[in-house]
């Protein structure tokens, strides 16, 4: 059995290194073009050469792997946002397209991107294929709520498309074992914003006010954190840095059967992403730099 510190830090690695070649569904110009197509907005702003998501079209791409489901369902596999804001979205986007259509959009978007900035078949595509199934064949789809809506969509069928979903599962597989994690651990959305800026070494509500919770959420958020000894004047008490470590490393532990599976291939995997990754954001198909630098994976929270 892997040690749970190496089990911790080869689980982090391969996060980090996946997300860009994973998240870059969000940001791809391929996506964008294909859901303003069906009537959703442009991409609002460009970051850095980066172009970010329209806001419906990001809530209906990412939750159509759940099916044509309400907005409810999507706040509550997301986590974070506020359902306020999210249901209203959802919503609208479903006056737009289903989410048969939206799902095969961001797919086509996605391995477009990658296709585009990486070619069609990059150097160590099918290893790196073997080794990303290898990961995620043990794993289950109890509580799982995203990675079992893209474990039923199957895979795209094309070599690079079938390493982006494999990579995409294990993404949203992370995500989903996040927040368990901290719902385990008695945190609400707002809680764990404020104490994953902490963790990041960012400062209060410098990242968190993007999930759309209202200023006295956060104020009440913050009132609780401090009732209970986490959190005194805008900073960690080490009970709440200690609270926070332990709800990351039980994230990892979840991704314990993934870190078992890959085993002494990990590094190599690891590599080969990492490469991509840097590929990717380098070509602007993903942001450059961020709060994920500072966690070491995005993910959650």
């Amino acid at each position: 059995m892997i040690d749970s510190e190496v089990v911790s830090t080869r689980a982090r690695a391969l996060a980090a290194a996946l997300e860009p070649v994973a998240g870059q569904v969000y940001f791809s110009p391929e996506c964008h073009e294909a859901y303003a197509g069906f009537g959703f907005a442009a991409s609002p702003s460009d970051i850095g050469g980066v172009a970010m998501p329209d806001g419906p079209a990001y809530f209906c791409s990412r939750g159509s792997v759940l099916g044509q489901v309400p907005g409810e369902v999507v706040a509550a596999a997301f986590g974070v946002f506020n359902p306020a804001i999210v249901v209203p979205l959802v919503a609208f986007g479903w006056t737009l397209v289903t989410a048969e259509q939206i799902c095969a959009a961001r797919t086509a978007g996605a391995v477009g991107q990658l296709a585009r900035v990486l070619g069609a078949r990059p150097e160590g595509l099918a290893r790196a294929t073997e080794l990303l199934q290898r990961a995620n064949d043990p794993l289950r789809p109890e509580g799982r709520p995203l990675y079992a809506g893209l474990l039923g969509l199957g895979l795209p069928g094309d070599p690079i498309g079938d390493m982006w979903r494999l990579a995409d599962r294990l993404r949203e597989y992370r995500g989903d074992a996040h927040i368990a994690a901290w719902t385990s651990a008695g945190f609400d959305a707002t809680e764990i914003g404020l104490l994953t800026e902490l963790y990041w070494g960012l400062p209060l509500l410098s990242y968190s006010r993007t999930r759309a919770w209202s200023e006295s959420d956060f104020d009440a958020a913050q009132a609780r954190l401090e009732a209970r000894g986490l959190v005194a004047d805008g900073a960690f008490t080490p009970a709440g840095r200690a609270a926070r470590e332990d709800v990351e490393r039980i994230t990892d532990d979840l991704c314990r059967p993934i870190v078992e599976a890959l085993g002494d291939d990990h590094e190599e995997l690891v590599a080969t992403l990492a490469g991509w990754s840097a590929t990717v954001q380098a070509a602007g198909g993903y942001p450059s730099s961020g709060p994920h630098d500072l966690a070491g994976l995005t993910g959650g929270a």
